[in-house]
């Protein structure tokens, strides 16, 4: 099991070669944290391709988020050390619906997925759950924390996602960075722990 690290001087955005690099799919259903979580994490500048909502998505994306101002078309890319031998690519995908064909294309070669949901909108996570599914990906369900919103139980969560047993599920806030770096962790150990899939 590696070393992982909370920081670490030596450890900036320049990769010294030797490091063994992992790519992480972050996805999730529209504002449930994704682009908040590659930015709060990543020790490089992340690449954002954000568009401005317009009155155009009326009807076709959630109209009750009155905070949000944009959302993400293609990716979020962002990089972590997660520990001195071990890189994490970051790639959060668009939660719509629409642009599940990118999620399709975001995949390939990812080893596994951290799949964050807003528990205030519980629905909109299933269609995400079976589509990471259908891809094979190995996944670990990451509920972000939101101010004000309902606390449910771990195991009323499994119940009301119909969750299996073996995947994890943990609780973090997508704007801290160790609750980031810990969902990510698990993320690791139950991919370390999981035998790969035969293809």
């Amino acid at each position: 099991m590696p070393d992982y690290v909370d920081s670490d001087p030596d450890l900036g955005p320049e990769l010294r070669g030797d490091e063994q690099t992992a790519k992480i799919l972050l996805v999730g259903h529209m504002g449930a944290g994704k682009t908040t979580m590659v930015h709060c994490i990543s020790e490089i500048a992340p690449v954002a391709t954000e568009e401005t909502m317009t009155s155009m998505g009326s009807g076709v994306d959630r109209a009750d988020l009155h905070h949000k101002t944009t959302t993400t078309v293609a990716l979020d890319f962002g990089r972590i050390h997660l520990s001195r031998k071990l890189v994490l690519y970051l790639f959060g995908a668009p939660g719509q619906a629409r642009f599940f064909d990118i999620l399709d294309d975001l995949a390939y070669g990812a080893l596994g997925a951290l799949v964050l949901c807003d528990p205030r909108h519980l629905d909109e996570t299933y269609p995400i759950l079976d589509q990471v599914e259908a891809l094979g990906l190995t996944y670990v369900v990451a509920v972000n924390h939101f101010d004000g919103a309902p606390r449910y139980t771990e195991a009323r969560l499994r119940e009301v996602m119909a969750l299996d047993p073996h995947i994890p599920m943990v609780f973090c806030d997508a704007r801290s960075r160790p609750s980031t770096r810990d969902a990510l962790i698990t993320l690791l150990e139950h991919l370390l722990s999981t035998p790969e899939p035969v293809r």
